[in-house]
């Protein structure tokens, strides 16, 4: 992997939670791209849609879905949920469960709901022992939907997606999973979860940029969202421009109005290259062991970890408050030291991911270490 990240010597970087960087492969990829349209433009752009086809695949198989075609790709987690949010058939009365310390991506779309009539119920993470068994208790008669995220954003939580969606189906209730703080860092099994949607942005632990995100939406429930986006691409012929009349794709394509982001598209392809090649479990298995190290260092200190301690209920994140020591200071502090993290869920968080350095995160914690002395 050192050839494939090549970060500078000095930086710790422990953000994949927030934005990761881009292997060898990817930066390759976007400056190929980017020579070509420099020397002859758009000359080979049905080429270019064969690497839109192989990211479809790839994405198709890190969630494990059927086909390619269940695959839609938008701009970000924040539109594919719009697009979920703002196409179902609510009712006055309706209500949806989710958790309240959730990213405002997975809050404020749901909350803009209200103003047809739906509620949003929030679980009270601070409160909950069993945060599965206390969302099912949220739901009546009216609940419509269960829209979460996978793995927490703050503090790391992962839920058990195969105990919610069995409950989901069980009651023919929606539900919806938030995976970005999950995909690319371990295995995700659509068909055990039973997820009618699932979204995710690449540029986390998908190691992608910005702007390229996955939407899938269970076969069968693509017709019950309606459309609020049109334009030529999103058409079941979108190459026939001079047809007066259309009707939206059959395929997930019918989520994509416009013209594709092929910039990001070729990085992310690339990205996910490299993820398939190691293979997920491998990836997993690797990224376990240095969120392991990253406890035991924590544990050695006396640090106060906030993230789970059971393996089963955490991903790669990992935060942790020092006592007496303000977040928002100890945080500034990494930053100016070249440590990149976050302050998140009252602490610092921590994300690395399968190619860091263990040597890195023992000097982020020795760091830690030498800003507490001063």
């Amino acid at each position: 992997m050192r050839s494939e990240f090549q970060l500078e010597p000095d930086l710790c970087h422990l953000n994949h939670a927030a934005v990761g960087p881009w292997p060898r492969r990817a930066a390759e990829a976007v400056a190929r791209f980017a020579e070509e349209n420099f020397h002859q433009g758009s000359l080979d752009y049905p080429r270019w849609l064969v690497t839109e086809q192989r990211l479809r695949e790839r994405l198709a198989r890190l969630i494990a879905a059927d086909s390619p075609d269940d695959i839609a790709l938008a701009k970000n987690t924040s539109e594919a949920l719009s697009i979920i949010a703002h196409g179902l058939p609510w009712q006055d009365g309706d209500n949806l469960v989710g958790i309240a310390q959730e990213f405002p991506s997975n809050r404020i779309v749901w909350e803009s709901l209200a103003d047809r009539g739906v509620t949003w119920r929030a679980l009270d993470l601070e409160r909950s022992s069993d945060p599965e068994a206390e969302l099912m208790a949220l739901c009546d008669r009216r609940t419509r939907m269960i829209a979460v995220s996978w793995v927490q954003y703050g503090r790391g939580l992962r839920l058990d997606l195969e105990r919610i969606g069995a409950f989901c189906r069980a009651r023919d209730i929606l539900f919806c999973v938030d995976a970005i703080q999950g995909l690319g860092a371990l295995p995700f099994d659509l068909t055990s979860s039973q997820a009618d949607f699932v979204v995710a942005d690449g540029h986390k632990w998908m190691l992608g940029p910005e702007g390229v995100a996955l939407l899938y939406v269970r076969p069968e429930r693509r017709a019950t969202l309606t459309l609020r986006q049109f334009g030529w691409r999103m058409v079941e012929h979108p190459g026939d421009f001079e047809r007066p009349d259309w009707t939206p794709a059959a395929d997930a394509r019918r989520f994509e109005c416009g013209s594709p982001n092929l910039l990001g598209i070729h990085a992310l392809e690339a990205s996910l290259s490299l993820l398939e090649e190691v293979g997920l479990e491998r990836v997993w298995s690797l990224l376990q062991a240095r969120t392991e190290q990253l406890i035991a260092l924590i544990d050695q200190r006396g640090f106060e970890l906030l993230t789970p301690r059971d393996p089963d209920r955490r991903a790669g994140i990992v935060t942790f408050r020092v006592p007496g020591a303000p977040a928002d200071r100890l945080y500034r502090d990494l930053m100016q030291r070249r440590v990149l993290c976050a302050q998140r869920g009252g602490g610092i968080r921590f994300s690395p991911h399968f190619h860091t350095p263990l040597d890195v995160i023992e000097r982020a914690m020795t760091i830690v270490d030498d800003l507490l002395d001063l």
